[in-house]
């Protein structure tokens, strides 16, 4: 719950620990491996969220959420893009909707953060959000995972929630998308998938997102290559890098006006 080598953030904030399989987007999440590391160093939050599958650590579906790290943003003075819940999802089933509220409240009121939110069930954030949150807050980024063309309906999900800043992390893209609507989304992040196990990214994949984000006016952001290069060649994802048609884009979307 402090600085991050994110890319596309400043700093994480972790209100809820633990989180379930929905997806092949989720094989490989890097927060399953390091919640058994935290759970090996003794932090209490993290103890019982996963179980061993041969060398793996998998979630195990224990969602705990924490009001202690509710606080934690209050004590941040310099403003900071802050991802929340980088190791679970904030809309999974089995977090409160009242626990989601005072998420919110705390968002509410410490304004000079902007906090970027993901999700991989845009659904139930449609619900709660449109139930439970009267306001739209300009510092709070509403988003969601899209990995391949199998999901793409989370995009029309993610687009009934009321929100200053709509946004769609490819990452990690491991398909084709094909064709999408990213009508009223306003920025993308794009990435390939690393570690041991990374499954290969093509770079006519990203192409066809760089495309749309060019036809509709997202704001576009490619985070990595991850373990598989641009020549198909597994190899460290920093070796690899982030330069993609000759440059780094770090995109990030125009402040809003509500």
């Amino acid at each position: 719950m402090a600085e991050t080598q994110i890319e596309w953030t400043d700093a994480t904030w972790n209100p809820v620990a633990g989180c379930s399989i929905v997806t092949a987007g989720c094989t490989n999440c890097y927060a399953m491996q390091m919640a058994r590391r935290l759970e090996a160093m003794g932090v209490p939050k993290y103890e019982g969220l996963t179980r061993k599958s041969g060398k793996r650590a998998i979630w195990n579906g224990v969602v705990r959420e924490d009001r202690t790290a509710l606080d934690i943003p209050y004590a941040w003075r310099k403003p900071r893009k802050i991802f929340v819940n980088s190791m679970s999802d904030l809309f999974h089933d089995d977090v409160s909707e009242a626990f989601i509220v005072d998420v919110w409240r705390v968002m509410r009121e410490t304004p000079h953060h902007n906090y970027q939110i993901l999700t991989k069930r845009p659904e139930r954030m449609a619900e709660v959000v449109a139930r439970a949150i009267p306001d739209v807050l300009p510092n709070v980024w509403l988003g969601t995972s899209v990995e391949n063309a199998d999901v793409i309906g989370r995009i029309d999900h993610l687009r009934a929630v009321r929100a200053a800043i709509r946004f769609i992390s490819f990452e990690p893209l491991i398909g084709a998308v094909g064709a999408v609507d990213l009508t009223d989304v306003h920025w993308a992040i794009v990435g390939g998938e690393s570690g041991l196990n990374a499954r290969p990214i093509r770079e006519d994949w990203i192409d066809e997102i760089y495309a749309q984000c060019d036809t509709y006016g997202t704001a576009f952001f490619f985070k990595q290559w991850g373990t598989w290069g641009k020549d198909n060649k597994k190899r460290s994802k920093k070796a690899n890098g982030r330069e993609y048609r000759g440059q780094i884009w770090n995109g990030m979307p125009a402040t809003l006006e509500l």
